[in-house]
C-alpha cells in the first residue's frame, strides 16, 4: 500500500527475509511446484510481502482455504518489500511469475503494461468472483483503464499521528479542518515549549506532498505523469528545508540514526505524516501515549484524503485463473479470514471481514473510529491511477528528499534531478 514512509519497505521487514523458509514457505512446500496431479488437485503460487507475524496470519488463513478447498494446493513465498520486488520483476521478465500475488496501486499500471496482470471482471462474470459487499470506494483503487487488475483486502488512508504527552505538555489541540499555517505554529508552539521537534520529517514523503497538490486542484501523478511542476516542488521543498534548519522538524540526521524505531517513538519528534494503520507501531516501540489527529487543510475543509489499498492481484499466464480467482475470493470475504488478519494490512476492506474482525484494543479501535469518521465527512476523493514507473518516482522523491534534509544537495539540483529521473521511469 501507499508505500512512503511504509514500516513493510524500512523497518520491520528488516528481520523478515531471515525466516521466510520457516514462515512463508512451511505451510505448503510439501505440494511441489507441479501445477496439477492426476487426482485432479492443482497448485497455486502466491507470494507476498510483509513481516513475521502477517506470515504467520496468512499462513493459517491459507489452511482455512485448503480445507474448503482440497482440490487447491498453495504454494507460498514471502519475502522483504524490497527483495519481493526485486524476486517479482525476474520472474515477471523469465515469464513465471506467481499464480496470485500481494500487490499496491503503484504497480498496476507498470505490469499491465508489461502483459503481466490479469483482467479479474472475466472471472467476476464466470461467477468465481465477487465485488459486492465492500466498503464504499474501496474496489475503485483496483481499477485500471476500465480494467479489474487487483481486489483490495483493506483500505487505509494518510494521517498524522501524534505524541498525545507531548502536544498536551504544548497546550496544542489539533482540530478538524485546521489548516497548514495552523499545523506549522502548532509545530513552533510545541518545539519552543517541549523543546521536542514538531515533527519527523514530511517532505519526502510522495503521499502527502499529493494529498497537499489534491487540496490545491492539482495531484503527484496524472495516468501518465507528473501532476505538477518544478515551481510547485521548489515551494514544498524549500519550505521544509527551512523548517529543519529552524529546528522545527527534527533532524534527518537524528531521524537516520533512530532507524529502524521512528524517531516519533524515540522521542525526537512529536507528530508524524503516515498510513492510519501503522499507528500501531508507535505504541510497540515508544513509550508515550500516541494518536491520530486531523491533516491539515489548504481551505479549512479539503484533505485531499482517499482511501488507498494492498490487493491480490493475479498473473496473466496463470494456467489456473478459476482457482486463483476462488482464492482471491475466500481471502477477501470470508469472515474467518478477516478475524485472523486483523488490521494487518489495513482496515478489513469487505464487509463480511469488517464486521467480523471487531477491534478490542485501543490503537486499533481508534484507527477504525478514523475511517469512519473520515468516510462520514465527505472529504474522501478517489486514489489516481499511478502511471507506469510510480515505484521509481516515489523511491526517487523519498531519497532527494532525504538527501535536502540533510544537507547534502540543495533545492534547485534536488528538483532538476528529480524531474529527470522521473523523465526517465515513466519511459521505461
Amino acid at each position: 500500500m501507499g508505500t512512503s514512509r511504509n514500516l513493510e519497505r524500512r523497518t520491520i521487514l528488516k528481520a523478515a527475509g531471515a525466516s521466510a523458509a520457516a514462515l512463508g514457505l512451511a505451510a505448503t512446500t510439501g505440494c511441489g511446484g507441479e501445477s496439477g496431479s492426476g487426482n485432479g488437485t492443482v497448485t497455486i503460487r502466491y507470494s507476498w510481502w510483509g513481516a513475521e507475524e502477517r506470515a504467520k496470519k496468512i499462513n493459517q488463513t491459507i489452511a482455512l482455504f485448503e480445507k474448503k478447498y482440497p482440490k487447491i494446493k498453495v504454494k507460498t513465498d514471502f519475502q522483504t518489500y524490497q527483495s519481493f520486488w526485486e524476486k517479482f520483476q525476474t520472474q515477471a521478465a523469465g515469464g513465471n511469475p506467481p499464480d496470485v500475488f500481494q500487490n499496491a496501486v503503484t504497480f498496476l499500471r507498470k505490469y499491465d503494461k508489461r502483459g503481466i496482470l490479469l483482467d479479474l471482471e472475466s472471472q467476476v462474470q464466470a461467477g468465481n468472483l465477487s465485488l459486492d459487499h465492500f466498503r464504499a470506494g474501496v474496489t475503485k483503487v483496483g481499477e485500471v483503464d476500465g480494467k479489474q487488475l487487483g481486489v483490495p483486502v483493506g483500505s487505509n488512508t494518510m494521517a498524522l499521528v501524534i505524541d498525545k504527552k507531548v502536544f498536551r505538555e504544548a497546550g496544542v489541540e489539533p482540530q478538524p479542518g485546521w489548516t497548514w499555517d495552523e499545523y506549522f505554529k502548532a509545530l513552533k508552539t510545541v518545539h519552543d515549549k517541549t523543546k521536542v521537534a514538531g515533527d519527523t520529517g514530511y517532505f519526502a514523503i510522495m503521499y502527502l506532498y499529493d494529498l497537499y497538490l489534491r487540496q490545491n486542484g492539482k495531484a503527484f501523478f496524472t495516468k501518465d505523469g507528473l501532476g505538477f511542476d518544478k515551481t510547485d516542488l521548489t515551494e514544498w521543498w524549500t519550505d521544509g528545508y527551512n523548517r529543519v534548519k529552524a529546528g522545527i522538524v527534527t533532524d534527518p540526521k537524528v531521524v537516520q540514526q533512530d532507524m529502524p524505531k521512528s524517531s516519533l517513538s524515540a522521542g525526537h519528534g512529536a507528530s508524524e505524516f503516515t498510513w492510519d494503520n501503522f499507528t500501531v507501531r508507535y505504541s510497540a516501540e515508544g513509550d508515550s501515549s500516541y494518536g491520530l489527529a486531523p491533516i491539515p487543510t489548504t481551505d479549512g475543509k479539503n484533505t485531499g484524503q482517499y482511501l488507498a489499498s494492498l490487493m491480490l492481484s493475479a498473473s496473466a499466464r496463470t494456467a489456473h485463473p478459476k482457482e486463483v480467482a476462488q482464492f482471491i475470493d475466500f481471502m477477501v470475504h470470508d469472515p474467518e479470514v478477516g478475524k485472523i488478519m486483523g488490521y494487518d494490512r489495513g482496515i478489513l476492506a469487505s464487509t463480511e471481514q469488517y464486521e467480523a474482525f471487531r477491534p478490542t484494543d485501543a490503537v486499533n479501535k481508534e484507527i477504525a473510529q478514523y475511517e469512519e469518521d473520515i468516510a462520514k465527512s465527505g472529504v474522501l476523493g478517489t486514489i489516481t491511477p499511478h502511471p507506469s514507473g510510480a515505484d521509481t518516482v516515489e523511491a526517487a522523491f523519498l531519497r532527494l528528499g532525504g538527501d535536502l534534509g540533510q544537507g547534502k544537495t540543495k533545492v534547485a539540483d534536488a528538483v532538476k534531478q528529480f524531474f529527470t529521473e522521473s523523465e526517465a521511469a515513466f519511459q521505461a
